[in-house]
């Protein structure tokens, strides 16, 4: 296994994201890595609803910032040291892969199988399916118990 420094964990709210997760604890503690928690709001979700709800965009940025300073906090507590937030706009399978990877020089990116239906994977694609071909860094996608 790699020695890993800096590790992107994709977070959605989805079980599969906590399991991938908890997975990003384990394999930084081992390193001693420092933990990247991304949340990309894809604004093309709301862009109907943002033309009569000016505030939906507020409330998906609140939720983000509250949903990765909880994860923030329990990585924390297992006693990782070195935990940052990130939250970006866009496509979350290109920003994840190729800007943040980038940007941050990430060794490994960690997602869950897949936080989507099938009708939404076969219409915007799987966000793990486009990290995996092309992310530059190592990619580990996490599977929950019942997959």
């Amino acid at each position: 296994m790699s020695n890993y420094k800096k590790i992107i964990v994709a977070i959605d709210g989805s079980k599969e994201a906590e399991y991938a997760f908890k997975e990003a604890i384990k394999i930084a503690k081992k390193n001693d890595s420092t933990l990247l928690l991304v949340h990309v709001i894809d604004l093309r979700t709301f862009a109907t609803i943002n033309a009569y709800d000016q505030s939906i965009v507020e409330r998906a940025d609140s939720y983000a910032q509250e949903l990765l300073e909880t994860y923030k906090e329990e990585a924390i507590n297992a006693g990782i040291e070195n935990v940052s937030i990130i939250i970006e706009y866009g496509s979350p399978k290109v920003k994840i892969s190729k800007d943040i990877a980038q940007k941050y020089e990430a060794d490994l990116i960690l997602c869950g199988a897949t936080g989507l239906n099938a009708v939404e994977r076969f219409l915007i694609g799987s966000v793990s399916e486009y990290i995996v071909r092309h992310a530059k860094c190592d990619v580990l996608v996490v599977r929950t118990n019942k997959q």
